[in-house]
């Protein structure tokens, strides 16, 4: 049979810029995994109302310290009438109602959760409010119009009557097919400060993280891996290990050589004691210069695939009165969460419970129930905290590699990854290569932009690593490996993975533009990190806007505003910005860079006061703007700017990851710092008051942090900063 390539990307569903897997990932009616109580309402796989008046809400996303779960209770809490302090949150099972409806499956990331959420479970509040009001009604034998609620009761004259009252009636009838929601003039919770949810528990230290649980009979797994990422062992000895204290089991799995052993540090110490023998990997021959070397001949001489390319580039460079072509460069980072990776599986017949962080409950059942061999409906996933995710928990190969320790040795399993561990056998920001040529006319407006980035991407990996858990569990693996490979190939010569050049194309007033991409893959395995493929083409992006606004005389906000007259979100954030940051820089000595950046539909401004002392860059304040539409929570917003911007220095100031004969070099947090609590500067996080639908906040605060600071070094030092990690001549 004879394919055509345009036939062969049209029935593979990837025409269009992603790749579809045309199954059903789930079928028939399961059961809501919400413990049920005699004569409760529930309604949907949202909320329940029990006879004693607790409402409790099931938090269907993940808690990743990113204030999800006190968004999401607010938007539920406002329509229903109840504040958000007196709703009974809890984390919701895997269950087909909570897959995010952007991925198809269960899972956190993207900066989605409030964005997806915001109707749809207002909608669900309001109909099971006027559902209560209906009921209410008929209970009480007055007109509806006579009532009104407050705080969990509804309200008739003097008498205050508690929801609970009435979920006997409400559960005969029917939801509201349509009703109205709340104008923003009668919001008493969106839109306020309002103290987290999860605030005392985890001041408290009480809220539970899956490296706290503890079994009966629980023992713990250790895996001693290849140094060099898909190294295989070729052999070890296993005896001299078996005779240390504690340890009960050695053997192999897909992931390397397991311990298993009654406490932590001796399956820890005993892993560590093992001798074996590795394969050598192609990566073995990788070094952090020749890959460098390696980007820059593709860059020079493999052909690029085109991401985005309108108006005419040609005739905008010959406009141009001045051109200017740069490169820049972004190493590879790991997420680094303060939360290790880990996960607690403990089989039972053909019954499994799985206690684990992760940014995708629903493929990790999928892929428990493909190793241990039972139905997924026989899988219990209890959902708990998230010590930080960053897109890390999303690739969740430690749940196999638990569910594999606890089907070999028979015995409730603890997995749990060292810090070391996760930095030498992670996931990882791919590295990027990037040039960019831009052209500017006389009056100061960008005439043409042409952007390149070179690096391996993020979706194949992504891919290999989901596939297993979200397809049904009678795919072979060996055919979810094909169709990852698959995507790989098709990536490198027949069509861009968008998350590898998005935010390269962004905020201007383009008419001429084209965004490429050249794959190059050396095999160390990728991954979503915080902003994704923004964290650096922001970088790339805004230190040449300065750079051209420098080629003409203007001011490096006049240039902006000039150049996104047609963008008017971002043009109101960098014109906010000039007006909160004009008191910067009245130290001697310090300087102030700019930088404005659009990413998951949220708009960033910042500026940066950069001081060099003793050769070393010293960032005092940054100011942020940002308009994220309608704001649920102006303290949760603050807190992820804050955050963001220290997670983006510590990339831009520190973060770098070198690979030495293919194995990764860094191991911990003295050769992969982080910033310090004295290195931290102040922040200033001014938001926009907006009436559009809300946005993400999670990441859009990282991107433009780097630029900022590189535009303010140039200042400083006269040294234009073109490879993250900062570091001056």
């Amino acid at each position: 049979m004879k394919l055509s390539r345009r036939t062969f990307l049209k029935a593979t569903g990837i025409v269009g810029g992603g790749l579809v897997i045309g199954v059903a990932l789930t079928s028939g009616d399961e059961p809501l995994p919400i413990e049920r109580i005699e004569g409760d309402f529930v309604p949907d796989a949202f909320i329940q109302i029990t006879p004693d008046n607790q409402v409790r809400f099931y938090f269907p996303r993940d808690e990743m310290g990113q204030g999800a779960i006190m968004g999401l209770a607010t938007l539920v809490a406002e329509e229903l009438d109840v504040h958000p302090h007196e709703l009974d949150v809890r984390f919701a099972g895997v269950h087909k109602d909570y897959y995010n409806s952007e991925f198809q499956m269960q899972g956190t990331g993207g900066s989605t959760s409030l964005r997806i959420h915001y109707y749809p479970l207002r909608e669900s509040a309001a109909k099971i409010r006027q559902t209560l009001l209906s009921a209410a009604a008929l209970d009480l034998g007055v007109e509806q119009s006579q009532l009104s609620t407050d705080g969990a009761h509804i309200a008739h004259q003097d008498q205050r009557y508690p929801y609970g009252q009435f979920v006997g009636r409400a559960s005969q009838l029917e939801l509201p097919k349509k009703v109205d929601l709340k104008p923003k003039t009668q919001f008493k919770y969106i839109g306020s400060n309002i103290a987290r949810l999860d605030a005392l528990a985890k001041s408290t230290g009480t809220a539970g993280y899956g490296i706290d649980i503890d079994l009966p009979g629980m023992h713990y797994a250790v895996v001693s891996r290849s140094p060099v990422a898909n190294g295989k062992a070729l052999s070890y000895k296993r005896s001299e290990v078996l005779e240390l204290p504690g340890v009960t089991d050695v053997f192999e799995i897909d992931a390397g050589i397991a311990v298993v052993a009654e406490r932590y540090w001796q399956a820890k110490t005993a892993a560590s004691k093992l001798k074996i023998e590795w394969d050598s990997p192609e990566l073995v021959e990788i070094n952090t210069q020749r890959l460098r070397d390696d980007y820059e001949s593709a860059l020079a001489n493999k052909e690029a695939d085109a991401d985005l390319d309108e108006g005419d580039l040609v005739a905008g460079f010959e406009y141009a009165a001045h051109s200017i072509e740069a490169n820049y460069w972004a190493p590879y980072l790991a997420h680094a969460p303060m939360e290790p990776m880990n996960a607690v599986v403990d089989i039972q017949g053909d019954k499994v419970e799985v206690w684990a962080g992760t940014q995708g409950p629903s493929a990790a059942q999928g892929l428990v129930a493909r190793y241990a061999g039972v139905p997924k409906s026989n899988v219990t996933m209890h959902s708990v905290y998230l010590g930080g995710g960053f897109g890390r928990r999303g690739y969740i190969s430690y749940v196999v590699e638990a569910t594999q320790a606890a089907l070999k040795s028979g015995k409730p399993i603890k997995l749990v990854w060292s810090r070391e561990d996760d930095m030498r056998h992670s996931h990882y920001r791919p590295a990027s290569l990037m040039r960019i040529k831009a052209g500017v006319n006389d009056k100061g407006k960008i005439s043409a932009w042409h952007a390149t980035r070179v690096g391996a991407n993020i979706l194949p990996d992504t891919l290999e690593a989901a596939l297993p858990g979200v397809l049904p569990t009678s795919v072979p693996l060996g055919l979810t490996k094909w169709l990852a490979d698959t995507a790989d190939s098709v990536m490198d010569g027949w069509f861009v993975d968008h998350s590898s050049v998005e935010g390269l194309e962004v905020d201007y007033d383009h008419k001429n533009i084209r965004v490429d991409h050249i794959t190059e893959n050396h095999g160390l395995p990728t991954a979503f990190w915080r902003s994704v493929g923004h964290s650096y083409t922001a970088f790339a992006k805004e230190t040449m806007i300065d750079e051209l606004a420098e080629k003409v005389g203007q001011n490096e906000l006049d240039f902006r505003l000039t150049n996104t007259s047609d963008q008017p979100r971002i043009n109101k954030v960098i014109a906010k910005l000039k007006e909160a940051s004009h008191h910067l820089a009245s130290d001697p000595g310090r300087y102030v860079g700019y930088a404005s950046h659009t990413s998951f539909l949220s708009y960033v401004a910042q500026a940066a006061e950069v001081s060099i002392v003793n050769g070393k860059i010293k960032v005092h304040k940054v100011v942020c703007v940002i308009d994220c539409g309608q704001v649920i929570n102006p303290d949760i917003v603050r807190g992820q700017m804050e955050g963001s911007i220290m997670f983006g220095l510590t990339a831009a100031l520190y973060g770098e990851v070198d690979l030495v004969d293919g194995a990764v070099k860094q191991s911990n947090f003295h050769d992969y710092p982080i910033l310090r609590m004295n290195e931290a500067p102040e922040v200033d996080v001014v938001i926009i008051d907006s009436n559009e639908d809300p946005t993400g906040v999670g990441e859009p605060g990282l991107p433009p942090i780097a630029p900022a600071v590189a535009n303010a070094v140039y200042k400083a030092s006269g040294q234009r900063l073109r490879s993250m990690p900062f570091k001056l001549a």
